[in-house]
C-alpha cells in the first residue's frame, strides 16, 4: 500500500511515518518545514527517518525533488507545502497513491491569536487542495487530523462524536470544523471516503516546543517560572502518542462505509449516508493539570517554579475524550500512564539536548 503522509515532519507525522514504513507500507512524506518552531526538532525527525537534512536545507526553490531515507527502503520525503497546488498534483500525479494522511496543519490555539492568515492558508486552502486532488486521483481513504478544540463552549463531559461543536472560541478551532465540512461535502458528493480524527493533547517523545510538557520540562530544568494558567484548575485528557499512532494506522486501515441507520430527522453528526466519519481519539482519562506537573517534577527530581495566571483566550478549562466509537469499531485501548510517557519523554529531552 503507498501512503502519503504530509506533515511528515512534525510530531505525529514522524511517528506515524516511521510506524507505517516499519511494517512495510510504501510511505511519501511530505512537509514545508515552516518556521513556527524551531525547524532544527524538524530536521532531527527527519534524521530518524533517515533523510539526509543538509541536502534538504540546501533546497531553494519550490520544486518536487525527492530524498530518499537510508534507513527505510520505503519512505522518501519531498519538502512541500499543501497550499502549493501545482507540484502537490504533481506528486499525486507521480506515485498514484492508495491513502492519505493529511496532517499538515498550522497548530496552535494561541497563534491564531496572532497570526489567523496562516491557518487560513494551510488549514482551508491546503485541505482543500488535499481534498480535490484526492477526488481526482481516487484515493482509497483520507484520512485528516481534527482537533479536540472543535468542542468550544461544550461543557458536557466527556466530549462525544455526537455532540454539536457550532461554538468554537479560536480561528484554529473553527479551521478544524470547517475541514470536517468540507470532508463531508467531498464524501457525500464525490463518494470519497474521509475520516476525521479529534485529536486530545498529544505528547511524547519529539513533541512540539509549544505544547506544555516541553515547555514545562526546559524551565524547570532551567530554573525558570512555568505559567499555571486558570491558576491550575485545568484537566487534560493527555495522549502518549505511541497509543495516538495505533489509532490512526486501524483507521487508515479501514476506510469508512455509509451508515445505513442515519437519520436525517435525528442526524449523527459522526457519520453519514456518505463514506464519512468523525472519531475522538485520546486516552479517555484527563488529568489534573497540577497532577501533570507534579509528575514532571518527580521524573525530574526538581520543584517547579510556579507562576499561577488567568484563563488564557481561546482556551478551555477541561478536556475528556470519549472514544467508545474507535474502541467498538477498531478495539482502540490506549494504555500508556502518564508517568510512563512523561518519563519517557524527560528522556528523550534529555538526550536531544544533552540536559
Amino acid at each position: 500500500m503507498k501512503i502519503l503522509v504530509t506533515g511528515a515532519a512534525g510530531f505525529i507525522g514522524y511517528h506515524l511515518s516511521k510506524r507505517l514504513a516499519e511494517r512495510g507500507d510504501e510511505v511519501v512524506g511530505c512537509d514545508n518545514i515552516n518556521d513556527y518552531y524551531d525547524v532544527n526538532l524538524k530536521y532531527g525527525r527527519l534524521e530518524q527517518m533517515g533523510i539526509d537534512t543538509e541536502a534538504v536545507k540546501s533546497e531553494i526553490s519550490p520544486n518536487l525533488k525527492y530524498y530518499n531515507s537510508n534507513l527505510f527502503p520505503n519512505y522518501k520525503f519531498t519538502k512541500l507545502d499543501i497550499t502549493d497546488k501545482d507540484n502537490l498534483n504533481k506528486l499525486f500525479h507521480n506515485e498514484h497513491f492508495d491513502k492519505v494522511c493529511n496532517l499538515a496543519a498550522q497548530a496552535g490555539v494561541r497563534y491564531s491569536l496572532i497570526n489567523p492568515y496562516a491557518y487560513i492558508n494551510s488549514n482551508i486552502v491546503g485541505f482543500a487542495n488535499i481534498l480535490e486532488l484526492s477526488r481526482q486521483f481516487n484515493i482509497k481513504h483520507l484520512v485528516y487530523a481534527s482537533s479536540s478544540s472543535v468542542y468550544g463552549l461544550n461543557e458536557t463531559m466527556p466530549f462525544s462524536v455526537q455532540d454539536n461543536v457550532d461554538h468554537p472560541i479560536s480561528l484554529y478551532a473553527a479551521s478544524k470544523k470547517s475541514n470536517e465540512l468540507m470532508a463531508h461535502s467531498y464524501s457525500y458528493l464525490y463518494n470519497l471516503p474521509t475520516t476525521g480524527l479529534r485529536f486530545f493533547t498529544v505528547y511524547g517523545p519529539w513533541g512540539r516546543p509549544d505544547m506544555a510538557l516541553f515547555i514545562f520540562v526546559k524551565n524547570i530544568l532551567n530554573n525558570k517560572p512555568i505559567d499555571i494558567y486558570n491558576n491550575g484548575n485545568m484537566k487534560r485528557d493527555f495522549t502518549y502518542i505511541d497509543d495516538i499512532v495505533e489509532g490512526i494506522v486501524k483507521v487508515v486501515d479501514h476506510p469508512p462505509k455509509p451508515n445505513k441507520d442515519w437519520n436525517g430527522h435525528t442526524p449523527d453528526p459522526s457519520s453519514s449516508v456518505a463514506p464519512y466519519k468523525i472519531y475522538n481519539i485520546g486516552n479517555s482519562k484527563p488529568v489534573k493539570l497540577m497532577d501533570f506537573v507534579e509528575a514532571i517534577e518527580k521524573t525530574l527530581g526538581k520543584k517547579a517554579k510556579k507562576h499561577f495566571m488567568p484563563m488564557q483566550a481561546g482556551d478551555v478549562p477541561n478536556t475528556w475524550a470519549d472514544v467508545s466509537n474507535l474502541s467498538k469499531d477498531f478495539n482502540y485501548i490506549p494504555n500508556t500512564p502518564v508517568n510512563t510517557g512523561v518519563k519517557k519523554f524527560v528522556e528523550w529531552y534529555m538526550n536531544f539536548f544533552k540536559s
